[in-house]
């Protein structure tokens, strides 16, 4: 057996190197060492002790299987195949070794418990996954046992699945309803041990679609607790235990997509717990976005540390997504003290019968400034120009620095500084996202004050819609003079895809565009649009 696995390994190899060029080779010193070995363990229930091994693994062109036993030579097995191997009775440590192309190996070690005796104490646990609909998930364990089969009972799934004793198995079904499922633990002896239960396998309502993206805000504007727009106040425990767990409650952290929202499940009452209190007497609003598929209404209630707590209930609309913005001064006005808030408490109507999912949980207050066209860097607002296009495809370095040149054209104060370095793409440059869209009605034509050190450097100007940058318009113009302050002007109407309909929200500027970076720096000041 050992023979002719190693032909067969050497075959495949053999057909790969045949379907490159001759005169190349093949480079496999970067594959990874194999992950997630595990060998399926069954026994014949024959009191033979028959033991089938079925190696599983990621990365894998070959299993070498040391039975524990005394057995002087592994055997060797490829993917998807197995191997026989009898025991005597007893428990034994085998170890399954997974081995890459390039002779990279991983190895674990796996019980063998081969037993006579028809498995005792069996103990069966099955559950609704609490993220995905239709998915139950079956853990079996009992003493001798080796392995077990289910059967999840659903018409026209006949054969059972196959689970190592103590290992966890997962199955979704077609359609929600109840479905006899049972559980047949195995060892090596004639008589098998059943369970068998009637269980009703449930659907899970979830969004699909992420929470409403918040708008821009100034640090100073926002105090965010959960959500990825804003930086989130640090030692928030979202998933305090204050005795819901025993009525049925439960939580999660739900990930769409990547995009993570919190997770209140059969909501009675949960909340959020604050590392330290929290004065939100500046603040005008609280929100937050939730979706639910089967609750009413949900009642909010800031906790004061010195001061009780106040709710406000809002309606729900289900199956979307609702932005809630409760005012302050809703919970002030039943004299609530604002100036230490250290719990958030949501309650589900009706209670403990449904389930919301949370996102964007921040206070605000309206800006005092925004972000917007005219750009002069004199504002106290935070200019969060983002370099990219460096040597390694990073970041460039881009700041807003004191004017290194107060003279001609440019005297202010502030400019942004756009660092080109040596090895820059061509395409290297800086963005900004505006809190608001441009309003053409101001002009289609935009003019920005430009320090280069070189005549004839193409500054390219484009403008972006937020979140999908397909949607642009960008135009250039040389600069005509070196070491000194200039004003050039973009006349939008110039690029084939502007549209004045469009809603564009950022703008991007490009320094000596085509050619690579040579470690030069750039000024710029004064966006603004002009007639």
């Amino acid at each position: 057996m050992k023979k002719i696995v190693y032909i067969v390994s050497l075959l495949v190899l053999a057909l790969v190197v045949s379907c490159t060029n001759e005169n190349s080779l093949i480079d496999v010193s970067g594959v990874s060492a194999p992950k997630d070995i595990s060998a399926l363990t069954t026994v014949t229930q024959d009191n033979t002790g028959l033991v089938t091994f079925l190696p599983r693994g990621e990365g894998v062109t070959r299993y070498e299987i040391f039975f524990g036993d005394g057995t002087s030579e592994p055997a060797y097995v490829i993917p998807g195949g197995s191997v026989d191997h009898k025991y005597k009775e007893g428990v034994y440590d085998a170890k399954i070794v997974g081995t890459t192309i390039n002779g990279k190996r991983t190895e674990v070690t796996q019980k063998v418990v081969v037993a006579f005796r028809a498995p005792e104490n069996l103990v069966v646990t099955i559950e609704n996954d609490l993220q995905v609909s239709k998915k139950v998930t079956v853990k079996a364990t009992a003493d001798f046992a080796l392995f077990y089969d289910v059967f999840f009972g659903e018409p026209g799934k006949p054969d059972p699945i196959s689970v190592n004793n103590g290992e966890s198995v997962s199955y979704t079904y077609k359609e929600a309803g109840i479905y006899k499922i049972r559980v047949v633990s195995k060892s090596a002896a004639i008589k098998t041990t059943e369970f068998v239960t009637d269980f009703e396998v449930t659907v899970v309502n979830k969004p699909f679609a992420s929470a409403p993206t918040p708008p821009n805000r100034q640090a100073g504007d926002v105090i965010s607790l959960y959500g990825s727009k804003y930086t989130n106040v640090a030692g928030s425990n979202f998933f305090p235990d204050w005795g819901q767990a025993g009525q049925g409650s439960s939580w999660a952290e739900f990930d769409l997509n990547g995009d993570k929202m919190l997770n209140y499940i059969k909501l009675s009452y949960q909340g959020n717990q604050f590392a330290n209190a929290i004065d939100v007497s500046g603040m005008e609003f609280f929100h937050m976005d939730v979706w639910t598929a089967d609750l009413d209404k949900i009642e909010t209630s800031l906790i004061s540390l010195t001061g009780g707590e106040k709710p406000v209930v809002k309606s729900l609309v289900a199956n979307e997504w609702t932005s809630i913005d409760i005012p302050i001064k809703a919970f002030t006005d039943q004299g609530l003290k604002v100036s230490d808030i250290h719990q958030l408490k949501f309650v589900g109507i009706p209670w403990a019968k449904g389930s919301v999912f949370i996102d964007n949980i921040y206070f605000y207050k309206t800006p005092a400034q925004v972000l917007q066209l005219p750009v002069d860097m004199e504002a106290s607002l935070t200019y969060n120009w983002i370099g990219f296009g460096s040597s390694s495809f990073g970041a460039i370095p881009t700041a807003v620095i004191a004017n290194p040149d107060k003279s001609g054209a440019n005297t202010s104060n502030k400019v942004l500084s756009i660092d080109k370095t040596a090895g820059a793409q061509v395409w290297a440059g800086a963005s900004l996202e505006l809190d608001t869209n441009l309003d053409f009605s101001k002009g289609k034509k935009v003019q920005v004050t430009v320090w280069s050190p070189k005549v004839g450097a193409s500054i390219l100007f484009k403008i972006e819609k937020k979140g999908d940058p397909s949607t642009n318009a960008e135009v250039k113009v040389n600069t005509t003079v070196a070491n000194q302050w200039e004003v050039l002007t973009f006349d939008l109407t110039t690029a084939g895809s502007f549209n004045a309909t469009n809603s564009y929200g950022i703008i991007v500027l490009f320094p000596d565009f085509g050619v690579d970076g040579t470690g030069t720096k750039y000024y710029f000041d004064d966006i603004k649009q002009i007639n």
